[in-house]
């Protein structure tokens, strides 16, 4: 079953998704049973993605593929989505974006903690290109620390059932624009679709 590489999907989508203003955070393809495939096109922005935009983003791409014709004879369903809540921060924008959501930082090796250990959970204040405020001490405690980003390691935003404290949320900043509030609504969000195509190649019905 002959199958573009992700690589060689993330250069035919890019500039089709940057024109929408969205950004590409990554494509996976998969063997869906039967000789098909399954193309998951990962896709975010500063506010919730248009679905409108996100529908007629995922025809272009169809089109595009098809035109290029890389998945020869294989017939593949396409599906558009964004980010589950849990998503890793892995560049500025992630960051931004996650601003007033609780994240499990991992500091890296010699770095200094302002917790006293390498592993601990903050609230996403603002961040530049060199550094990130982190509020601590959850609701009891609120004490806002600036932590520089080339001694995290790694972060991943946590799902949350209630919400922050009034005044842990305000040393953050608040939320970012266009994202949601951190609270008990979240644990229906994770990895939502923003939209799916049917049958993008003949054969595929989802």
């Amino acid at each position: 079953m002959p199958m573009p590489t992700e690589e060689r999907v993330s250069q035919l989508v890019a500039e089709l998704v940057e024109r929408r203003g969205l950004d590409l955070e990554g494509v996976v393809i998969a063997a869906a049973g039967s000789g098909q495939a399954k193309l998951t096109v990962v896709v975010d922005s500063d506010g919730s993605p248009d679905l409108d935009a996100v529908a007629e983003l995922s025809s272009e791409i169809s089109q595009t593929l098809d035109d290029a014709g890389d998945f020869g004879e294989t017939a593949y369903l396409l599906e558009i989505t964004t980010p589950g809540i849990d998503r890793p921060l892995t560049a500025l924008r992630h960051w931004q974006r996650a601003q007033g959501r609780k994240v499990k930082i991992v500091l890296a090796p010699g770095a200094e903690s302002p917790e006293g250990k390498t592993t601990f959970e903050a609230r996403v204040g603002v961040a530049t290109d060199s550094e990130v405020a982190l509020v601590l001490g959850g609701k009891r405690k609120p004490h806002r620390v600036t932590v520089p980003l080339a001694d995290i390691q790694s972060a991943v935003v946590q799902v949350e059932f209630n919400p922050p404290g009034a005044a842990e949320l305000e040393l953050a900043g608040g939320v970012a624009p266009g994202r949601p509030q951190p609270g008990a609504q979240e644990e229906t969000e994770t990895d939502t679709p923003a939209a799916a195509s049917d049958s993008l190649t003949e054969g595929i019905v989802e």
